[in-house]
């Protein structure tokens, strides 16, 4: 029986603004999937985004949401968090969002372990602005600012994140829709900075100049390029190469929580 995603949409807001063979309805419909299977009430959740195709999801949805500027979606979030901390709350962007002009509020937010789930959607490009390269955009990639390929090595956002100090950091891709939605499900279960990446094809900014014109190509690479990550550890460097991980890289359920550690520090007794 087909699911009913029309239950969490908002009235007169489709169709929406994605080009075809996006991979971003994939991802939002793998969210509203997992988002269901909590059981939390619309109200109990909110959406905060900031600017780009990925941060035009929460339009969409009918949840609390808020569209913030670019890059600091992440900064609305822990704000909404620490003023609520009984929310659910999701930021969410695309590449450029949050690891280019956002990428100290990711990096801050990780390292504070505030209980925030955050969805990185990365399709290596900036899509919506004219496909100029990101952060992502991998070695060699033409972009409409890279016209010759790109020569900047790119972010690793599962490693960055790990780095920085979430405590639960998970890979996947719009290939992997029911994966992604069971690795969503557990990040939102998690309690501390939660960041999943989800490596989404872009066929208008990214595709049609790097050789898979077709969403089915971008969706074919995604599958053969992907490995899982128990299998992934125990691959040579050489095995790895041009290929990632996917699935949950990185687990820590023994730091304290930001908002906890907050409420404690100035004699806050338990809100929420």
């Amino acid at each position: 029986m087909a699911y009913d995603y029309a239950k969490f949409i908002r009235p007169g807001r489709l169709p929406h603004i994605w080009c075809p063979g996006c991979g971003y309805g994939i991802i939002m419909k793998s969210m509203l999937r997992a988002i269901d299977s909590t059981g939390w009430s619309k109200d109990e959740i909110v959406l905060a985004s900031g600017i780009g195709c990925a941060s035009r999801l929460p339009g969409y949805v009918d949840f609390n949401t808020i569209h913030t500027t670019h890059g600091r979606s992440l900064g609305f979030a822990t704000g909404i968090k620490l003023a609520n901390p009984a929310l659910k709350v999701i930021a969410m962007g695309g590449d450029g969002d949050m690891s280019a002009i956002g990428g100290n509020h990711f990096i801050h937010a990780c390292r504070r372990n505030i209980d925030i789930t955050v969805l990185v959607f990365n399709n290596y490009i900036y899509g919506m602005t004219g496909g100029q390269y990101s952060p992502t955009t991998p070695m060699g990639a033409k972009a409409t600012t890279a016209p010759y390929g790109m020569i900047e090595p790119s972010f690793d956002i599962a490693r960055l994140a790990v780095a920085a100090g979430a405590t639960f950091v998970g890979r996947t891709t719009s290939y992997h829709a029911v994966p992604m939605e069971k690795l969503i499900l557990q990040a939102l279960n998690h309690k501390g900075l939660s960041v999943v990446e989800i490596m989404a094809g872009c066929p208008t900014g990214y595709g049609r100049r790097n050789g898979q014109k077709a969403a089915s190509d971008m969706l074919i690479w995604e599958k053969e390029h992907a490995v899982p990550y128990e299998k992934a550890k125990n691959m040579t460097e050489a095995e790895m190469a041009g290929k990632f991980a996917i699935g949950v890289i990185y687990k820590d359920e023994s730091r304290p929580e930001y908002v906890e550690s907050y409420d404690r520090a100035v004699g806050l007794s338990k809100r929420g």
